[in-house]
């Protein structure tokens, strides 16, 4: 057995020539190459971790991302004694509350005895370089953390994220209430949707409205929900659009109302004289829910898009004679525009006047 003074020998020996290893790789090894050569081997010994996480966006480019949607409702019904912020709210027409998490609370869900760690999280939005970009409270990024054994990828993706689909959807059919969706501005998002729940009371029923022409529209309405494989067959798009015409105060409003409650529809309110360019027209148009109602308020007096007022070449086109008016106002702004010239441009600028939308896609 060595004796402890040629092991102190040793060991001083061995420290001796590794530090004049490190001194002459210092002189010889660039910084830049040390540098890599460290890290490639910190990777190569670093424990390999057997979690996967799956993150799960509010929205998916210029639409809101469906597993978001399904995954914030399932998650209610999973709520522990463990959780320690949630938000509650509950407006007037509701039954029960409405539970939500707060940012950064964590839930265990068990699935075919899976363990899954779900987590929600909120971040500041980045903020854009135009200085003239709006930001509001809202401007945060908000998503889904779904962490989970990497072995269980395929149940994951192929059975769990389809059942929380399904789950989610059977919850908000259960527990459905109608919603007005208008435009806000919402930081990075640019402008959106907002919602609120729809309360107006107004139905087929209590509606003034000529009994014949009532059930007909009433019977076009329940024909059309009921026709899905017919516009599939024939490739037509699955929707059914409406010109609502009359002064102020004549039930316009009333009429989508009481189709809104008749068919258990959301209602979309889109004021054109809000919409910045065709970029913001399509994203919106595109983010709308399905089973909705889509409402062009004043369209015949709405103004053209902001980046249609310019030719080709960059010059100012000739501005039109008709005026955005809010409602109230249209029909006095209208009444400088001669029949022909408003005909043209109403057939131009769009072709309807509110627009239902498939249940399903």
């Amino acid at each position: 057995m060595p004796s402890p003074s040629s092991l102190f020998s040793a060991y001083a020996s061995m420290t001796a020539s590794i530090m004049l290893f490190r001194s002459m790789a210092n002189d010889i090894i660039p910084y830049p190459i040390r540098n890599y050569l460290v890290s490639s081997l910190g990777y190569l010994f670093k424990p390999r971790s057997q979690l996967l996480t799956l993150v799960i966006e509010e929205s998916n480019g210029m639409v809101r991302n469906q597993v978001y949607d399904a995954s914030e409702v399932y998650l209610c019904t999973k709520i522990s004694p463990d959780t320690e912020r949630l938000k509650v709210s509950k407006t007037p027409r509701e039954k029960n509350l409405t539970i939500r998490l707060e940012k950064g609370e964590k839930i265990i869900d068990l699935f075919e005895g899976v363990e899954l760690k779900w987590r929600f999280v909120c971040a500041e939005a980045e903020k854009g370089n135009n200085p003239n970009d709006q930001v509001v409270a809202r401007a945060e990024k908000r998503s889904f953390e779904l962490c989970f054994d990497k072995k269980y990828k395929g149940l994951v993706l192929g059975s769990y994220v389809p059942f929380v689909l399904e789950k989610a959807k059977a919850i908000r059919d259960q527990q459905r209430v109608l919603k007005m969706y208008t435009l806000s501005t919402q930081g990075y998002m640019g402008v959106m949707w907002d919602s609120i729940n729809l309360e107006h009371p107004a139905t087929f029923e209590t509606l003034a409205m000529d009994p014949k022409l009532k059930n007909d529209v009433m019977e076009d309405l329940d024909r059309f929900v009921k026709r899905k494989e017919f516009f599939k067959k024939v490739g037509k798009a699955w929707k059914r659009g409406y010109l609502l015409y009359g002064p102020p105060g004549t039930g316009k409003s009333s009429l989508v109302a009481a189709m809104a409650n008749h068919l258990k529809f959301d209602v979309y309110d889109l004021q054109l004289a809000n919409i910045m360019g065709d970029s913001d027209l399509r994203r919106l148009l595109l983010s709308t829910g399905n089973r909705s109602i889509l409402v062009i308020e004043d369209i015949d007096c709405s103004i053209d898009l902001p980046d249609r007022r310019h030719a080709p070449d960059g010059r100012k086109q000739p501005e039109h004679h008709i005026q955005a008016g809010h409602r109230g106002q249209s029909r006095t702004s209208c009444r400088r525009v001669d029949e022909e010239r408003r005909s043209r441009h109403c057939t131009r600028r769009t072709r309807q006047a509110a627009q239902t939308e498939e249940a399903g896609r």
